[in-house]
């Protein structure tokens, strides 16, 4: 009978380091003038709430309220499919549309008559549209810098102007049913939510004798994905400041895509905050090699942030390219 044969096995580590040079961390109303009396040449005051046009005649209710739905209906809609955005490039445009419709919004009802029992309350309406088209604006720049990264993320940071714009909607709609009740979302406070680095978000059977060690040496948490071809074999939350090895990778050559951020919102899954996308430039291989007498196969060690002598850049990826 045959003696049994022995099986040695070796092992080959190969490192993957991001470059100190290419990549691994990426650091990561105007105002409506009133007529004024007064002499010739007499300057009408500048104020930041809407009047009646001089010599404008005050609309009916209906009248008032037909208006008001029709500009409802455009602001509520934007605001609606700013929330619908699965992806930060969608997400920027259409913020851009919201604060359009409320800007347009605003422009229209400065110069609309009100009936006179509710001209105060519209006025305080048209400059809580005019303060949160500002803030829509200033959240727009945000959001194209990737400081804010998810609908969720826009709403905290528009909390305070829509908490205003709810209120003065409220009043008006008090006052007489009128229709200007546009926020129908409510703004979380801002939050640090995190998973237990080693949580996979995605997985495929892992049943290879292959690992890859992952360091995120980052200020941020991260998120990384291998990709095989097109299918995803992997993704693996680490977070700051902490490793994790994957064990049991299966043979193949994989491409590694990995997002920097903070605060992950598992509904989006993504970082509301601060985010970044990038992928090495070079793929990794992953190879198991039989011999007579033995069984090889290689593990890969990789750094998301850069470090000297690092030997694998990184690219930023488009947002929309990036793995679901």
């Amino acid at each position: 009978m045959a003696a049994p044969r022995l099986m040695t096995c070796v092992l080959a580590l190969a490192t993957l380091t991001a470059c100190s040079s290419g990549g691994g961390t990426l650091t990561g109303g105007e105002p409506v003038a009133r007529g004024v009396a007064g002499g010739p040449g007499s300057a009408p005051p500048s104020t930041g709430t809407s009047s009646a046009p001089p010599g404008g005649t005050a609309l009916t209710p209906e009248g008032y309220k037909s208006e008001l739905s029709t500009r409802k209906q455009e602001m509520a809609g934007a605001i609606g499919s700013m929330m619908g955005a699965k992806s930060v490039k969608t997400l920027d445009q259409r913020v851009e549309r919201a604060e359009a419709a409320l800007r347009g919004a605003a422009d229209a009802l400065a110069l609309v008559s009100p009936p006179p029992e509710v001209k105060a309350q519209h006025d305080a309406y048209v400059g809580s549209l005019r303060a949160a088209a500002a803030q829509f604006g200033s959240t727009l720049g945000k959001v194209g810098s990737r400081d804010v990264c998810t609908p969720g993320g826009v709403l905290t940071d528009l909390g305070a102007a829509l908490k205003q714009l709810d209120a003065a909607g409220a009043a008006l709609q008090a006052a007489g049913d009128y229709p200007a009740d546009v926020v129908s979302v409510k703004a979380a406070a801002k939050q640090n939510r995190r998973l237990k680095t080693g949580q996979f978000l995605k997985k495929e059977s892992l049943t290879g004798r292959s690992s890859m060690q992952i360091h995120n040496g980052s200020t941020r948490d991260a998120v990384v994905t291998l990709m095989r071809g097109d299918s995803k074999a992997f993704s693996v939350y680490v977070g700051k400041k902490k490793k994790y090895k994957v064990r049991g990778v299966r043979d193949g050559k994989y491409r590694i895509y990995f997002t920097h951020g903070v605060d992950w919102d598992g509904k989006s899954k993504a970082f509301t905050r601060d985010c970044s996308f990038e992928r090495f430039r070079s793929s990794v291989r992953f190879k198991t090699t039989y011999t007579a007498t033995q069984i090889r196969w290689n593990d890969w060690k990789i750094t998301l942030h850069a470090i000297t002598g690092g030997n694998a850049p990184t690219d930023e990826v488009d947002p929309e390219g990036f793995p679901k």
